[in-house]
């Protein structure tokens, strides 16, 4: 049986092939192969903005209701461990990113390229139903609605639309997705901005990955000063579920590895049943890092300084984005692309440019994740026996 290349070596191809067309198309002056590129990207990006509404809505409104059905204090506790998660890896990541970035992405240095007709030949414009902020606050009270009044037929109708939109997502968005960034990235090499859109890559993602692995280590060091557990060895411990999370970049896929492994650090079964499931939702730290380094820099990149009344709010939205994001591959990205296009104010083409980014580290961004929900679970472990001891 043969085996179906991944996602991430398709993106791969996709910059690649992107590069070559480019620079051709600039050798032989000729950018016929470009803007045809570049129509698709154009009309791709414009679905993405149509769609993004009704990803939100899918996926944040039944994952509240969920919230509100479910295992009563405990389950408000994890989740609201999983969003402060979300969110002191996001506010690291722009202190780190604001020391860092600037001494090695000049800023603006895509701010302008060459004068060559890359256009698309023509536009499609499809126009959303809805603003993203209209869309979340639409999701909030269904989600909310639905928990309060605990009637079926509502969640079962969403329920049914979000496997829908899944479904978009996952047979038409994650597919195509090789071919848009392709089409970005012969545009960005036809106008001669590709060396320094790689080096910015290269630095970024260089960044995300140190980041990331760091973080691990604090989240353990926060469960080790709260219950005294050996960070070291608990760690060791997760190494299984973080190796094999590199692998199939699916926390979903991760859970009886991650849950054999929280095992080790001798957390009670019930805890891990509840909380290493739940976690490979809602846990989406690996993802925030991610999502903030990679939009710094390409703000950096295009001229614009990403600044603290900027990048808090988008990273306390990002945090309830995150808890809600849909369990496929690239889901934290795609439910992020409202907040920022609407927030950080990016076009298509920065949009592009963040869903390479992501994929092109979204095995470590998981490996964060599931690594992550073992330290969420020995620390509500302690809560639940102080929670019985009382």
């Amino acid at each position: 049986m043969q085996k179906k290349l991944g996602l991430l070596p398709k993106l791969i191809i996709g910059i690649i092939l992107g590069i070559i067309i480019g620079l051709i198309s600039k050798q032989i002056e000729m950018y016929v192969v470009v803007r045809f590129l570049s129509t698709f990207s154009s009309f791709f990006g414009n679905f993405l903005n149509f769609i993004i509404p009704f990803v939100i809505i899918a996926f944040v409104a039944p994952g509240i209701a969920d919230l509100g059905r479910g295992a009563g204090k405990l389950l408000g506790i994890t989740a609201l461990f999983a969003y402060i998660s979300a969110v002191v890896a996001g506010i690291m990541a722009f202190f780190i990113g604001s020391a860092i970035l600037p001494h090695v992405i000049k800023v603006g240095e895509l701010a302008s390229g060459a004068s060559v007709n890359v256009d698309p030949y023509f536009e499609i414009t499809i126009d959303p139903m809805m603003g993203v902020m209209t869309a979340l606050i639409t999701a909030f009270i269904l989600g909310l609605g639905m928990a309060y009044i605990k009637q079926q037929r509502l969640f079962g109708v969403l329920e049914d639309f979000q496997s829908i939109i899944q479904g978009v997502v996952k047979y038409f968005l994650i597919p195509f997705i090789p071919l848009h960034i392709a089409g970005i990235f012969a545009k960005i090499t036809a106008t001669g901005e590709i060396f320094n859109t790689i080096k910015t890559f290269s630095s970024v993602f260089a960044m995300i990955i140190i980041l990331q692995l760091s973080y691990i280590i604090i989240q353990y060091l926060i469960a080790f000063f709260y219950t005294g557990k050996n960070p070291i060895k608990s760690i060791k411990n997760m190494l299984p579920a973080y190796f094999t999370a590199l692998g199939t970049q699916s926390s979903a896929a991760t859970i009886p590895v991650t849950i054999e492994s929280t095992r080790k650090n001798e957390v009670e079964e019930d805890i891990i049943d509840f909380v290493i499931p739940l976690g490979a939702t809602i846990h989406l730290a690996g993802d925030t890092i991610t999502l903030v380094l990679a939009s710094m820099g390409v703000m950096l990149m295009h001229g614009n300084e990403p600044t603290l009344a900027v990048m808090v709010p988008f990273i306390l939205m990002l945090g309830v984005t995150m808890v809600a994001a849909p369990g496929i591959p690239g889901g934290g990205v795609m439910a992020a692309l409202g907040l920022i296009e609407t927030m950080l104010g990016f076009g298509p083409a920065k949009q592009a440019l963040m869903i390479a980014l992501h994929f092109a580290q979204d095995s470590f961004g998981t490996a964060t994740n599931v690594t992550g929900d073992g330290a969420i679970a020995i620390i509500m472990d302690k809560v639940a026996k102080r929670k019985v001891n009382k």
